[in-house]
């Protein structure tokens, strides 16, 4: 989360994560931190590239959103770049954007059916320009949100970098089963996320696709003491606490004024506070048991070096993918 850490810490953090079994990197996108006390907000870009030199896992954006601070054929252009830089390792994940992050450019700032249409769109110039790489040849776009006058990626991989949507709802998954590879989403009840797979693997079939990748973010507290995790919950992550959409919110001052009335049970089911890594193992088996394909784990606390090394140890053995 690059909300919480400088980048060069992050980048010894994921240096120390790889050495205790982790294979891979999902780097926030964001412009702000959801609250003051997180402290930071670095360019996921530069982020990725340093880690592309230093690991040996997978490069992952979660998420980005290719529609206000970015045009599409930025996003394209600097996800083809990573990919060119670090064959097979980089996939580009896609949102629909927060106003925590997006309305410091000054736009109008739409409703959700309007911003996840537009991401639709985005993700149309995204591919013509990825196509437009291979092929030698220039593309173009005149679409209701977006306008792209004729021109190619110059600097592209081999092969595309695969695209993953983030979804919470049924109906954005299905749309993401028609166009995405795969789809990013966080943690729910096992209705809701067995119903958005589902929908997810409806819109791949409508295409003639067999479905994608799986991907759930997933954060955990863990201490040596489940009082230390909580405390840690609330000090650190207590935005997850706040149980309605954040996506209108555009100071992180604001979240934290309402974060001032979480209590620790308001993070029931979205944050698995606890000591015991048997506690932790089994409640990520839960997920792969769903058909999740993978897992990113963020632990909101400060102790990554201590929460690494025993999630090295302790959990990520037992768990059977």
């Amino acid at each position: 989360m690059l909300e919480q850490f400088h980048p060069t810490e992050i980048i010894e953090i994921t240096k120390v994560a790889e050495q205790h079994g982790f294979t891979g990197v999902m780097a926030a996108d964001h412009f702000q931190p959801w609250v003051p006390q997180q402290g930071q907000a670095s360019f996921v870009w530069n982020v990725l590239s340093a880690l592309g030199q230093t690991t040996t896992g997978d490069l992952g954006t979660g998420v980005t959103a290719p529609t206000f601070r970015f045009h599409p054929a930025v996003v394209a252009q600097a996800s083809a770049t990573l990919a060119a830089m670090y064959p097979g390792r980089h996939w580009l994940g896609l949102g629909s954007g927060e106003a925590l992050n997006e309305h410091v450019v000054g736009q109008y700032w739409p409703d959700a059916p309007e911003r996840i249409d537009r991401m639709f769109e985005a993700i149309d110039i995204i591919r013509k320009l990825f196509v437009s790489g291979s092929t030698g040849k220039d593309v173009r776009h005149e679409g209701k949100y977006y306008r792209l006058e004729s021109t190619r990626l110059w600097t592209v991989p081999a092969t595309p970098p695969p695209i993953y949507v983030a979804a919470s709802g049924p109906v954005t998954a299905k749309r993401a089963g028609r166009v995405a590879d795969g789809v990013i989403t966080e943690t729910a009840p096992r209705e809701k996320l067995e119903n958005l797979f589902r929908r997810f693997d409806e819109g791949a079939r409508e295409v003639g696709r067999t479905g994608g990748q799986r991907i759930m973010r997933v954060h955990v507290s863990w201490a040596p003491t489940d009082e230390e995790a909580t405390r840690n919950a609330l000090e650190q992550w207590p935005n997850l606490g706040l149980r309605f959409p954040k996506a209108d919110i555009r100071s992180p001052y604001e979240i934290e004024q309402m974060a001032r009335m979480v209590r620790p049970e308001h993070f029931e089911g979205r944050l698995h506070i606890s000591a015991d890594p048997d506690s932790h193992r089994a409640y990520l088996q839960g997920f792969f048991d769903l058909g999740v394909d993978r897992l990113y784990l963020h632990n909101v606390g400060r102790n990554q070096a201590e929460f690494l090394e025993v999630f090295g140890r302790d959990v990520l053995p037992g768990l059977n993918p």
